[in-house]
């Protein structure tokens, strides 16, 4: 039974198997046939939109030919057109050229035909000037035969004639501008200077330089000796000053050239007295602390002064080479506040000017700014100071003003005329200084040798303090006419030789006395 079981299975197995491949077989035909239909109605359409293609691309390129075509002749048109016209634009200017140098080629022509005429006409004129010299040359010698002198000695004669005709006039014409000048420049100098100095108060004390320490008693000399002198040894070598110690009572004298130096000394001795410990170390200590003390009042007065004046922009080593003028004195003026005090009239004078006050206020506070080194260095303190105004680079006006306020070099400004009128105010005011003996004496003899060197002077005298020469002439040897000019000399050689405050006035005198006895 189970045989027959399955033998039926295999059976429905084998017939299920045919019944599938037929139906399978029969429907991949189908889809194949109506595939290969699609694919060949496809190729179809391709070939024809080819064609289609290829007509449309045949049409475009016979356009696009025709277009090129077109436009290669009309370029060639345009070239043509643009040759045609450059060409005739050649041939002008080939006939402008032609005729510019054919122009040229006739007035070169006509140049030298101008240059051969004037050439003979120098000709002719250096032939008829030959002619007239010979000429003149043969009157001269006649003139000369008849009046029997040659040209040189009646040039002299003549010379000499109208040099005594035209003296007188020439020197009362002298007097008169002289007069007029000075009436002028004297009236508008004494407004200028009268409102300047009316603004500008000042005290009219001169300083002198502090050379003397006092002492409580006599003892203290001995202490500051010390013993076996090495307490003024020890201050001498740190200082760099000499101590003097006398029979004056209750005092010892500083000397040295460096006025800072010798401050210090001072400062450092008058400590050393109010402590009454007198020994090297603690010499060693109050020096220290008089150089601190001078470094600090030596910063002090530079920026005072720069305060109390108004200048701003200072370098800070100006500053302090300013303040060192502080210790600084000449003739017994501070060197600082006359410093000060030409600054203030510089500016008063540049504001009645209508000038920069500002930069006439610079000039004239470091017109004197060497005075603080040239005990240290050689040169005058003019040199000095133009070597400091120009490394801090100072603009040139106040360098000039520093370099032209003696006259050593030539103003070349309206500042530095200013600065240096200023500068003789504030030396010549009451009291601002003191001139010893021997300097006055120098001076008053180099007046009279100056005015003696003159010839025909018999007598000179120096009178007023200096301020006036009165020169007495020999009457036979110099005339009226001629004592306008050699006033005139002698003023300039004082100006020329002589350093001084203010003005001198040379006074000449000629006076002639005839003297008879009746018998």
């Amino acid at each position: 039974m189970y045989l027959y079981m399955l033998a039926g299975l295999v059976l429905g197995a084998i017939l299920a198997s045919a019944l599938v491949y037929h139906y399978f077989t029969k429907g991949y035909s189908k889809a194949s046939k109506e595939l290969a239909e699609n694919t060949a109605r496809s190729l179809q359409e391709i070939e024809e939109r080819k064609v289609e293609a290829l007509k449309a691309g045949e049409s475009r390129k016979r356009e696009l030919l025709l277009e090129t075509k077109e436009e290669v002749h009309k370029a060639k048109i345009d070239l043509d057109q643009a040759v045609r016209e450059k060409r005739l634009e050649l041939q002008k200017e080939r006939q402008r050229l032609e005729q510019k140098e054919e122009n040229l080629s006739r007035k070169a022509q006509a140049n030298e035909d101008r240059e051969k005429h004037l050439n003979n006409k120098d000709k002719q004129l250096k032939e008829r000037e030959d002619a007239l010299s010979n000429i003149e040359f043969e009157k001269q010698q006649e003139l000369e035969r008849l009046a029997g002198l040659s040209l040189n000695e009646a040039r002299d004669i003549l010379l000499n004639e109208a040099r005594e005709t035209y003296t007188r006039d020439f020197a009362i014409l002298l007097k008169n501008l002289e007069a007029e000048a000075r009436e002028k420049a004297d009236l508008t100098a004494k407004e200028l200077i009268v409102t300047s100095i009316q603004r500008y108060a000042s005290d009219y004390v001169s300083d002198a330089t502090v050379s003397v320490v006092n002492l409580p008693n006599e003892e203290m000399k001995g202490r500051i000796i010390g013993r076996e002198g090495r307490n003024i040894r020890t201050i001498e070598s740190l200082t760099g000053v000499d101590l003097i110690i006398d029979d004056t009572p209750e005092a010892v004298i500083l000397s040295c050239f460096d006025p800072i130096r010798r401050e210090i000394a001072r400062i450092a001795i008058e400590k050393l007295v109010f402590d009454g410990r007198i020994h090297p170390t603690r010499i060693e200590e109050m020096v220290e602390k008089a150089r601190k003390e001078i470094a600090v009042t030596i910063r002090e007065a530079g920026e005072q002064a720069v305060f109390e004046t108004g200048v701003m922009a200072l370098h800070p080593e100006l500053v302090k080479i300013l303040g060192r003028m502080k210790f600084r004195t000449s003739y017994g003026q501070n060197a600082l506040q006359h410093s000060i005090e030409v600054a203030k009239i510089t500016g008063m004078l540049a504001s009645e000017l209508g000038l920069d006050v500002n930069l006439a206020k610079r000039a004239g506070l470091l017109h004197d700014i060497g005075k603080a080194i040239d005990f240290e260095l050689e040169g005058s303190h003019v040199e000095l100071g133009s070597q400091i105004a120009r490394k801090y680079r100072e603009p040139e006006v106040v360098v000039n003003a520093i370099e032209s306020h003696h006259g050593d070099v030539e103003a070349t400004s309206m500042l530095s005329k200013l600065v240096a009128a200023a500068d003789a105010i504030s030396a010549a005011r009451p009291g601002a200084r003191r001139e010893n003996i021997e300097t006055y004496i120098k001076r008053i003899e180099k007046l009279e040798e100056i005015a003696s060197s003159f010839p025909g002077v018999e007598k000179v005298f120096a009178v007023q303090a200096g301020r006036e020469v009165r020169v007495l002439v020999r009457p036979e040897e110099v005339k009226d006419e001629d004592l306008i000019i050699k006033a005139h000399e002698i003023s300039k050689r004082i100006e020329e030789e002589l350093t001084y405050p203010g003005q001198i006035k040379v006074q000449m005198i000629r006076e002639f006395r005839a003297s008879e006895y009746a018998k």
